[in-house]
């Protein structure tokens, strides 16, 4: 018989040691331990790397951390050993162009891609390059390779591919290496920024493009195919750009005979509150600048420029909560005549901890204090604690409607949709749901959840908030009604040129957490890595050249860092241990490590990262020109005008 063990054995640090020593749970111990609470509370600056030139791109460790890859504007890859934070090889790659990837083969292989349209494979030691591609007619934002597939390299460019290269075989431009077109379905102006493949299923591949929707492919079902070149002896100069734009025309002509990927083959990811929306969104303009998965394969999270950073779980993914409404369908049937179901009587809800309430009253105040922001915060580690609570939700949809940071309407009718389905009865959360929905501009949405809400609870119905509400809902159907009749095409003429995209853009699932306070507006390549192997905490750097670390449970801040003068672009954890590598417009690398507990401050920590946050949503949220304005001043007088050419074009 086994021994009877403590409930809070796996657990603590000390449990979790006694069971290493048995042999039990060394995978479990090592995932718990590699990055703590403690190790994030206690991050600092460690060193810097200096050697490159001109702003770093990319970052990635080899297999075991013990080289970190850096790669830059100079065209130049190092190779530091980061314990003793020397270079070991600097490489010249022969690129012409900003490197904006760079991803280890194998110890001695390494590939990169560039600004310049190509792809480059080769040894590190020397010798002959092993790929030399210049398929891409635009510029080249991301590799991905599989863990144990090194022969194989996806690339993404800003024309509209993605490649697959093997290495196995010879290269020629001609040959049929085009795993995804996006011009199939977007059109000329298509652009793939990222890509990644799932480390525990290979045959998955998550590709961003220049919208807000993440698209996920079974590259089982897809079939390789050929793009014809334009052949044509111009060279450099003039003569070399039209041939780009010719390739790029041939291309785009012939996209609509070139439908390779079938539609059983990808499923889009969005958010919800985007999603939905009949339009485009023209402004902010939204690209997706990374996407990266788990260390289990199971959940993917992509950093949205001009928005938020989100999480989306792959394996059960939900449509966006207007889609699957329950309320407005149930109204609906009532009102058709058909006979109602008798509510289920909700189950009582369990009281609260003390510390829990505590948090709830203390959150409470803060709202009636008009501090929304901190208010949201105490909500969420309130549900992170007791996540079956449904005036946890109720509460927290009334902080973030008042917030009003992007998306937190959205949000906050999804708090209300859960606080119903765990409480049917809850009367302010069937209130918050139909304002929510008049927020967002969804009056019939709203109409239908009001006349639900009223028949539910007669008491109510003649309240003055309800009156006021109605007679909102009441002038908004009357502007759709009269702004219907006025544009009849006006839907249409926005939609994208392909009907397949339409139906997956429609079929698009929705996020399951989302992190907010850093802001992706200016560059196009900024990351969002998972801290960890169980994926405890989330981090990605900022514009205000922060580098902003969330707890993923609560989706709270628990620290925020200085990484750049200017921008921070990449954080890379290394793969065993809490040291996390970052970098940015600046020609050097920054290594993060835990700092001893000796009673000595550190001076990059950004001590009011509440107002740091509210400060970055306000500049994603305003018009590029006083964008700019904040960016100078916020980095100072002395900040250089002229933009770096790492930025986004």
């Amino acid at each position: 018989m086994g021994r009877r063990e403590e409930p809070a054995w796996a657990k603590g640090t000390v449990g979790l040691l006694g069971a290493r020593e048995r042999g039990y749970v060394d995978r479990q111990f090592q995932n718990r331990l590699t990055v703590t609470r403690s190790m994030i509370d206690r991050l600092g600056l460690e060193t810097e790397l200096n050697g490159h030139m001109g702003c770093v791109n990319c970052l990635e460790w080899n297999h075991d951390g013990s080289v970190l890859a850096s790669a830059s504007d100079d065209l130049h890859v190092i190779l530091w050993d980061p314990y003793r934070y020397k270079q070991l090889h600097n490489i010249a790659t022969g690129h012409t162009g900003n490197i904006f990837s760079v991803k280890f083969l194998s110890p001695d292989l390494i590939a990169t891609c560039a600004a310049d349209g190509t792809v480059r494979a080769r040894s590190i030691c020397g010798g002959a390059p092993l790929l030399e591609c210049s398929c891409h007619c635009g510029r080249v934002k991301r590799l991905a390779v599989a863990p144990h597939n090194p022969h194989l390299i996806w690339s993404a460019g800003e024309d509209g591919l993605i490649l697959q290269h093997d290495l196995r075989t010879s290269h020629r431009c001609t040959s049929a290496n085009v795993l995804v077109n996006l011009l199939n379905h977007l059109g000329r102006y298509a652009e793939a920024k990222c890509v990644s493949v799932n480390p525990r299923r290979p045959y998955q591949l998550a590709v961003g493009a220049n919208d807000l929707y993440v698209r996920l492919y079974d590259t089982r079902m897809i079939k390789l195919s050929k793009l014809q070149q334009v052949q044509s002896g111009a060279g450099a100069g003039a003569g070399g750009a039209r041939v780009a734009w010719e390739r790029a025309d041939v291309r785009c002509a012939r996209a609509a005979a070139d439908r390779g990927v079938p539609r059983a083959a990808v499923t889009y990811y969005a958010p919800g509150h985007l999603s939905i929306e009949p339009n485009e969104h023209n402004f902010p303009k939204k690209a997706t600048t990374y996407v990266a998965f788990s260390h289990d394969g199971n959940e993917l999270l992509v950093n949205l420029g001009s928005e938020q950073i989100y999480l989306f779980d792959i394996n059960h993914g939900r449509r966006p909560v207007l889609v699957e409404s329950f309320i407005i369908q149930h109204n609906h049937a009532y009102r058709a005549g058909e006979a109602r179901d008798p509510s289920p009587e909700p189950e009582p809800q369990q009281p609260l901890p003390e510390s829990v309430r505590a948090l709830k009253e203390q959150a409470n105040e803060l709202v009636n204090a008009g501090n929304y922001a901190t208010a949201v915060e105490m909500y969420n580690a309130a549900l992170g604690a007791c996540p079956n609570h449904a005036i946890l939700y109720s509460n927290r949809a009334a902080a973030l409607m008042r917030r009003g940071w992007s998306g937190d309407t959205y949000a906050a009718i999804k708090d209300c949709y859960r606080a119903i389905k765990l409480d049917s009865g809850h009367v302010k959360s069937h209130f918050r749901l139909a304002k929510g929905l008049m927020d967002l501009k969804r009056a019939r949405e709203a109409h239908e959840c009001l006349l639900y809400f009223k028949d539910k609870f007669p008491r109510h119905a003649s309240s003055h908030a309800v009156f006021l509400l109605q007679k909102d809902i009441n002038v908004a159907l009357d502007t759709v009604e009269t702004q219907a009749d006025e544009a009849p095409g006006e839907a249409e003429e926005n939609q994208p040129t392909s009907l397949l995209e339409r139906q997956l853009r429609a079929a698009a699932l929705d996020y399951s957490q989302r992190f907010l306070g850093h802001c992706n507006t200016t560059t196009d390549i900024k990351e969002a890595s998972f801290l960890g192997p169980d994926a405890n905490y989330i981090a990605a750097g900022s514009d205000d050249g922060s580098m902003f670390i969330w707890c993923r449970r609560t989706g709270n801040i628990v620290r925020c860092l200085r990484g750049d003068e200017s921008i921070v672009n990449c954080v890379q954890l290394h793969p065993a241990a809490c040291l996390l590598a970052t970098s940015g417009i600046e020609p050097c690398v920054r290594l993060w490590s835990p700092r001893p507990e000796d009673g000595v401050s550190e001076p990059r920590v950004v001590l009011d990262a509440g107002s740091a946050a509210h400060e970055n949503q306000r500049r994603m949220r305003s018009d590029p020109f006083e964008a700019m304005l904040l960016n100078i001043s916020f980095a100072g007088a002395d900040r250089d005008l002229h933009s770096p050419a790492c930025r986004a074009s």
